[in-house]
């Protein structure tokens, strides 16, 4: 009976004896790791400590307190997309940015959100550094007002249909400035030119631009662009201009 009891007690002993030779034999073969059991999940200790040893897995455990340092590409500017596909570097902070690092730019203009002062602007118009559309100067001069006169000539009506086409795709607001030449009362001349503006105005509406596109001035005998003196120099000055804004 005592025998008995002192073999069980020397095989209990012998137990943990025989683990540390193992682990200890391994120590000459393995590198240390985390041990795991027949699931794939780390052993802990009592007291929830992960238990270490040769031969162990070498996985890292969030559990056991590891953190695995995550390798991110190099961002330079900050807006989200790497320098790798970064095809804007040096895009300032804040400024919303395609999946390849460019500012946007919503109505294609060439200027960018940003810095567009205008936008919603049509496509295929011409704009400024700042996205505004450009003011271009349309001479309606294939003809020229008779004397005293603001009715629109044909060729006059052909150039103002284009204008009114262009108009129309581009969505551009129009400036029409009607001119006189310098015969008769200054006072006169700035209602004359007043008048032809109207007409011009007016032959656009009907070919489709929209009223609220247009706005109209005249500028009298003010802007001459030939010599009043010459027969052929106040006809060139009996002109309406368009300009496109």
């Amino acid at each position: 009976m005592f025998e008995n009891v002192a073999n069980k007690k020397w095989v209990a002993a012998a137990a943990p004896v025989s683990l540390a030779v193992a682990l200890a034999l391994g120590a000459t073969t393995s590198q240390a790791g985390y041990l795991t059991d027949s699931r794939g999940a780390v052993v802990t200790n009592n007291y929830g400590e992960c238990w270490n040893a040769r031969g162990g897995t070498s996985e890292l455990f969030e559990a056991c307190g590891d953190v695995v340092a995550m390798e991110t590409e190099a961002d330079s500017d900050g807006d989200g997309v790497p320098d790798s596909r970064d095809e804007c570097p040096g895009t300032p902070k804040g400024v919303a940015v395609t999946a390849f690092g460019c500012p946007k730019d919503s109505d294609g203009d060439g200027v960018p959100d940003y810095m567009d002062k205008c936008p919603g602007t049509a496509p295929g118009v011409k704009v400024d550094a700042d996205g505004c559309p450009l003011s271009v100067v349309i001479e309606v001069t294939a003809d020229h007002f008779d004397f005293d006169s603001a009715k629109l000539k044909p060729a006059m009506m052909t150039l103002l249909s284009d204008v009114a086409a262009k108009a129309k795709a581009s969505g551009a607001s129009l400036l029409v400035v009607g001119h006189t030449d310098s015969t008769g009362p200054e006072s006169y001349n700035l209602g004359l030119s007043e008048r032809r503006a109207e007409a011009a105005a007016s032959y656009l509406i009907e070919e489709g631009v929209a009223a609220d596109q247009i706005t109209t001035s005249g500028m009298g005998e003010s802007q001459p662009v030939a010599d009043n003196a010459t027969r052929e120099g106040r006809a060139m000055n009996r002109r309406v201009e368009v300009k496109s804004r």
